[in-house]
Parts: C-alpha cells; sequence; structure tokens
C-alpha cells in the first residue's frame, strides 16, 4: 500500500486551495468568455506554460511511436482538463461558483470502489470506508438546503449534473493516471493538456467563434485559470497520484469545497452558509479516520 508521506499532504493542501480559487474565477472570466472558450482558452496557456517548463527541464513529449502512453495522454487530457473544463464553464453560468466547488467532494465517492477493482494496493478496508462515509455526510452537510439559494428550475438542474458530472471525470481521469505505464510526469502532463487543446480548441471556435472585446480582468483572469489552476495544479496532481494513488488524491475533494465557499464569499459575495463549519469538522473528522494510519506516522 502506498504510504503518502508529508510532501504529499502538503501537496493535496496547496492543490486544495487553487482549485478552490479556480471556481471563484471561472465565475469572473465568463463576464467575458463564453464557456467553451473559457475551457479552451485555460488549457491553451497551460498547455503553453507546461510545454515551456518541460523543455526548459530538458525534457521531450514521448514518442509517437509510444502508442500506449499517448493512448493514455488522451484519454487523461480528455477526463482531467477538456470534458470537465466544458462542464464547469457552462455549469457555472447558472450556479455559484461555491456550489461547483462542493460538488467536487462527491469524487471520493466515485473513486474508492473503482480504485479497489483496478488499483493494485488501494483496496478498501472498514477504517477507509467509514472514514470516506464520514466525509461525504460533511459534504452532503454542506451542498444540503439552505446551504446556498434555492436552485430549482431545469437549467439550474441541469447545471448541478453538469458540476457532479465534472467530478465523475475527474474520478476516472485519476484512476486513468495512476495506471498509466512509467513515464516523466511533467511529459505526461504535457501531452495530455496539449491533447485537450487540440480537441477543444477547434470545437470552441466552431461553435462560439473568436472572442473579442475582452477586459483587462477577463485577460487576468483566464491568464491565472490557465497558468496555475491548469497547469501548476496539474503537475502536482499527477505526481501526487503517481506516488500515492487516486484515493489519497481524492482528499483534496474533501478540502476544495471550503476554500470554494471562502473565496466565492469573500470576493464574489456569494453566501457563507452558516452550517459551514460544522461541515467542515465532520469532513476533517472524515479524512481523520480514513487515513488514521498515516497521522499517526506523521505526527508520532
Amino acid at each position: 500500500m502506498d504510504k503518502p508521506g508529508a510532501i504529499n499532504w502538503l501537496r493535496i493542501i496547496v492543490v486544495a486551495m487553487i482549485w478552490g480559487s479556480a471556481f471563484m474565477t471561472v465565475s469572473i472570466a465568463l463576464r467575458d468568455f463564453d464557456p467553451l472558450t473559457l475551457a479552451a482558452g485555460r488549457i491553451v496557456i497551460g498547455a503553453g506554460a507546461l510545454y515551456a517548463l518541460m523543455r526548459a527541464r530538458g525534457h521531450h513529449l514521448p514518442a509517437l511511436s509510444e502508442r500506449r502512453i499517448w493512448g493514455f495522454a488522451i484519454a487523461i487530457g480528455l477526463l482531467s482538463s477538456a470534458v470537465p473544463f466544458m462542464l464547469l464553464s457552462w455549469g457555472q453560468q447558472h450556479v455559484p461558483s461555491a456550489f461547483a466547488g462542493m460538488s467536487m467532494a462527491a469524487l471520493p465517492i466515485f473513486v474508492l470502489p473503482m480504485a479497489h477493482f483496478l488499483v493494485p494496493g488501494d483496496r478498501m478496508s472498514l477504517r477507509k470506508t467509514i472514514g470516506f462515509g464520514i466525509g461525504f455526510v460533511g459534504t452532503v452537510w454542506l451542498i444540503g438546503p439552505g446551504s446556498l439559494t434555492q436552485m430549482s428550475n431545469d437549467i439550474e438542474a441541469l447545471a448541478r449534473m453538469a458540476c457532479v458530472s465534472a467530478a465523475v471525470c475527474y474520478a476516472v481521469g485519476s484512476i486513468v493516471t495512476r495506471l498509466c505505464p512509467p513515464v516523466n510526469q511533467l511529459a505526461l502532463s504535457t501531452a495530455a493538456l496539449i491533447v485537450a487543446m487540440v480537441l477543444l480548441v477547434p470545437l470552441a471556435v466552431l461553435v462560439e467563434g473568436v472572442p473579442s472585446d475582452i477586459s483587462v480582468r477577463g485577460w487576468a483572469a483566464i491568464a491565472y485559470l490557465g497558468v496555475v489552476p491548469t497547469a501548476v495544479a496539474f503537475i502536482i496532481k499527477v505526481a501526487v497520484i503517481r506516488s500515492a494513488g487516486p484515493t489519497f488524491m481524492t482528499l483534496v475533494n474533501y478540502m476544495v469545497p471550503v476554500w470554494s465557499v471562502l473565496f466565492g464569499g469573500l470576493f464574489l459575495a456569494e453566501a457563507l452558509p452558516p452550517q459551514l463549519f460544522g461541515a467542515l469538522a465532520v469532513i476533517l473528522a472524515g479524512i481523520a479516520v480514513s487515513q488514521a494510519g498515516t497521522l499517526r506516522r506523521l505526527f508520532a
């Protein structure tokens, strides 16, 4: 069984803060960009940033003859970037950024059974199952009635489904990343984003056209999304999954909702659910139970 270690705990805390801020930034960027264009734009910037970093470190993309690696890169690019970015960008036109962030807390529920059957050494135990159950109860409490303004019409229901579907994509993408054969992490991340860019940019131009009259705020928002939550967080995410496993990586999704609610409340004046702190305590309790052995080793 993988032993995450202190470095991976630090990584998922940083990723949680980055991804929590991303939902707020998407809401800001959507004031200037259409959803497909926003998703494509952040991927273009992220792919460019990763490619420059990869070349600066002396690495190269996998050879075209490495068809298996490129097959995984295509799957990862679709499931971890292109499709969930599209779903979240569209969904956030109709739901608060805090809700989009909260929906990511459902990801462990999808990862846990898949990892149990597909990832060697990442099996469900009674303690882990109880811990994830406690954490999920906390996220249900966080998302439950009264946590946000009521959203009852059809388009809002579809938007909520889009956000949850993005979590499903991330879950499957995490499993695929874990199962990928040994390859340089930076090269894999870059290849995956390049694949997502090649697939998504033509679609965005065809459906929404070339963007115009973009404000400085809009450019700043999409630049941040491309460099930090897309490129930087993608590298950290791949490193965690490859070294500690997809189930451990899902712990970040118990933290992301808290940051998304805080950022949305502080910077977008979105309603801050009064039960936030109680739900946070339950979520952290679930993490403590599921990772009790690791926590003992860390703080012994």
